[in-house]
């Protein structure tokens, strides 16, 4: 990805951290002008919610759980269309008002991800399976 990156001449506009410890991830996806994952396969897609809750606006593939967790609140895209992406992301850096939109909807959205929801959610199976 490194070298990609290079040979595009993006070297002073992407940077690759490594890993973060999780007290800076909040700051980090406030600086960001977006999220974007493009994942196939998602067991839920934290990395969505989180960055909502931070205002940070996300896009996300249109694929697994992934947009049961974004709703209205990102753009949805086809995982194997880099096209899409590539579009979604200019759209996303010239377009400061859909950004705003996009961080107001994924703060509303995120507060819907609380452990108290999950767990009246899963009492309630519990319940219905007693």
């Amino acid at each position: 990805m490194k070298g990609r990156v290079e040979a595009l001449g993006l070297t002073g506009r992407v940077r690759f951290l490594g890993h973060a410890p999780a007290a800076d991830l909040p700051a980090l996806m406030r600086q960001s002008l977006a999220l974007a994952l493009p994942s196939f396969h998602e067991g839920f897609g934290m990395p969505l919610a989180e960055a909502m809750a931070c205002g940070t606006p996300t896009l996300a593939a249109d694929s697994s759980c992934l947009p049961e967790v974004v709703g209205d609140a990102g753009l949805l895209l086809p995982p194997h269309d880099p096209t899409a992406w590539a579009d979604a992301l200019h759209r996303m850096a010239d377009d400061a008002d859909l950004r705003r939109e996009l961080a107001e909807r994924g703060q509303s959205r995120a507060r819907l991800f609380t452990w108290e929801r999950a767990a009246a959610i899963v009492e309630n199976v519990l319940a219905a399976i007693a």
